[in-house]
């Protein structure tokens, strides 16, 4: 049996300053080229993802001069996995803001505290999960089966409607928040007769903080399979994470045309939840784990942008398949 590996913390301050200098160069080139506007066209939120997701790449250029190729082929991995999963959790985002009735800028600014929220929860998850497995390196085989299961659900989940409403967060935040019945522009907390209340937009914020929270469940075990190195792991997240909002406004129109992007995901998670469950007796390379998960996602696309979800039957066509021919009709009723 291997023994079980520490946490690794080998990353320096420079490591460290360099990343967040590069977070706050990513936010400051965004605001400064695209400004503050509350409309995103899908030419100009493409323009940003692709922004973003360049700068996420890149940053394995550095992390290759500094920790060498292996470190730069796990952040990538790792980097590609979460961008993924993300990818998958923004049609539940598009569900909360269409029930909600949230406009456009009211989207934004949900988003953008959304994903500050997501940066400090994600820190703390990772630190945490990471110093549960270097103390107890059996939650590696019980992280595996919990991937291996998270996959085989998603891979045969059924079509079921996101309801809001059963949000746990929800029903706790009105039971104990003194709310108001309609937005006040767009704020967050208002005073009426001397009392904070909030705001229904609040109430989205505390389903999409949430739902983050839900979604971190996933992802941070799979990338703790991925690399026990923390700069690597957290970097990788935060840069996956950072493009979120602009990601969401190109992907909000044709999320219904990756159909089998959840089928791709299931399969990732099943590779990483056996990668962990075989952790001590079998070793993927890097470049391997790379070129698998790599290759299920463009298998993903590729079949999605071939094979088109078929369209569905109109009203009128639905209504007849239920309805009983007269051979099946009771007697009484020919």
């Amino acid at each position: 049996m291997i023994a079980p590996a520490a946490m690794d913390l080998s990353a320096t301050a420079l490591d460290w300053a360099v990343f967040a200098a590069v977070v706050l160069f990513a936010l400051g080139f965004d605001r400064a080229v695209f400004g503050r506007g509350t409309h995103m066209s899908f030419r100009e939120a493409a323009a940003r993802s692709i922004v973003t997701i360049s700068i996420g790449l890149l940053f394995s250029v550095f992390i290759f001069a500094r920790h060498g190729t292996d470190q730069a082929v796990t952040y990538l991995v790792a980097y590609i996995v979460e961008e993924s999963l993300s990818v998958d959790n923004l049609f539940v985002f598009l569900v909360i803001f269409s029930y909600f009735g949230l406009t456009e800028k009211r989207q934004h600014r949900v988003l953008f505290w959304g994903i500050w929220g997501a940066i400090v929860m994600r820190g703390v998850f990772i630190v945490a999960g990471s110093a549960l497995l270097a103390r107890f390196h059996w939650l590696m085989y019980l992280f595996g089966i919990f991937l291996i299961w998270t996959g085989l659900k998603l891979a045969f989940r059924k079509e079921e409607e996101v309801n809001p409403e059963d949000n746990v967060a929800l029903k706790l935040a009105r039971r104990f928040l003194k709310t108001t019945k309609d937005f006040e522009g767009d704020a967050f907390f208002v005073v009426k007769d001397g009392v904070r209340r909030a705001t229904p937009l609040f109430l989205v914020l505390v389903v999409i903080e949430f739902s983050d929270v839900l979604f971190a469940v996933d992802s941070v075990p799979a990338v703790l399979a991925i690399s026990n190195n923390i700069f690597i792991i957290y970097t990788s997240n935060i840069m996956a994470i950072l493009g979120l909002r602009s990601l969401y406004f190109v992907l909000s129109g044709m999320m219904d045309r990756f159909h089998y992007l959840g089928t791709g995901l299931a399969v990732i998670l099943l590779f990483i939840g056996l990668k962990m469950v075989g952790t001590d007796f079998v070793k993927v390379a890097p470049f391997v784990s790379l070129g698998v998960i790599g290759g299920v996602l463009a298998i993903a696309v590729l079949a999605s942008l071939l094979r088109p979800p078929s369209p569905p039957a109109p009203p009128e066509a639905r209504r007849e398949e239920h309805e009983p021919t007269p051979e099946q009709q009771p007697a009484d009723e020919q």
